[in-house]
């Protein structure tokens, strides 16, 4: 199981993210094509005084259930272990361990 401290990292990021969504749109919108330099550079600057963690791709897909990063599962949320485990237990509806 992933430290606790990195699950709380992770959804702190989470709920940063969400808060700044707008605010992050909003900014990436004013970078457009037909903008001037000088409002570029603007948008940049408030661009960059965003915090670090409400950037989006500082996320990382974790199991739902242990915590795990490495070995994600996106249809069930779950790390392959956990995947396995809960298949082989007929927790998950609708699948079987395949054979031919």
């Amino acid at each position: 199981m992933a430290k606790l401290a990195l699950i709380n990292k992770q959804h702190k990021r989470e709920k940063l993210v969400a808060q700044y969504a707008k605010k992050r749109e909003t900014i990436k919108a004013k970078m457009s094509v037909n903008a001037t330099p000088e409002e570029r550079m603007d948008a940049m600057k408030k661009l960059a005084k965003l915090p670090r963690n409400a950037n989006p791709t500082r996320l990382r897909n974790r199991c739902s259930v242990t915590g795990r990063s490495r070995g994600f599962s996106r249809l069930f949320g779950l790390c392959r272990q956990q995947l396995r485990t809960m298949a082989s237990e007929g927790k998950l509806p609708g699948v079987r361990k395949s054979s031919w």
